[in-house]
């Protein structure tokens, strides 16, 4: 595995916030697999959900997962199941995985943390209640870390993601 800090956790939880904050600090450059599969795709990860189905997505998601482990080498954020496929676990195994635990709460009261996410259409809070049970184990058996976000902004987040992984900021 190649990235610094790979970053896993619910839809929501900011992943892709903090290692964007965290790809700056240490002066390196930040991807998230989501951003990867829209580009394969040619259309958002909701039109793709809405036009080829899940199954779809999760094919091009562990593909993403798959080249970015592979080719990236700064902070990698993945999408909030990209841990359910058992091929993406295994590559992450042993790797610099930082679970991003965020509380269902915490998702739901965040401006946009359920837009645009298919798998939360409808009634937002049970299905998150159902993803954080459903992938709770996943997250721990991937992740060297975690790191609550609960009563932390992204740059408290972040700089304890960094700390945990004896990342040293270059500014």
């Amino acid at each position: 595995m190649r990235p610094l800090a790979v970053l896993v956790g619910l839809p929501g939880a900011g992943k892709s916030t903090v290692g964007r904050l965290m790809a700056g600090r240490l002066g390196v450059g930040f991807r998230d697999t989501d951003e990867d599969v829209e580009l394969a795709a040619g259309r958002s990860v909701a039109q793709l959900f809405a036009v080829d189905g899940e199954r779809r997505f999760r094919e091009l998601e562990a593909a993403a997962v798959r080249t970015a482990l592979a080719e990236h080498t700064g902070v990698l954020a993945l999408g909030g199941g990209a841990v359910v496929d058992p091929d993406s676990r295994a590559l992450l195994a042993g790797g610099p995985v930082i679970h991003v635990d965020a509380e269902v709460q915490d998702v739901l009261s965040r401006r946009g943390g359920t837009a645009g996410r298919p798998l939360l259409a409808g009634d937002a809070t049970a299905r998150l209640r159902q993803l954080a049970a459903r992938r709770a184990p996943f997250y721990r058996e991937v992740a060297r870390v975690t790191v609550p976000t609960r009563g932390r902004d992204a740059a408290q987040v972040a700089q304890a993601a960094l700390r945990a992984l004896s990342l040293r900021p270059v500014r």
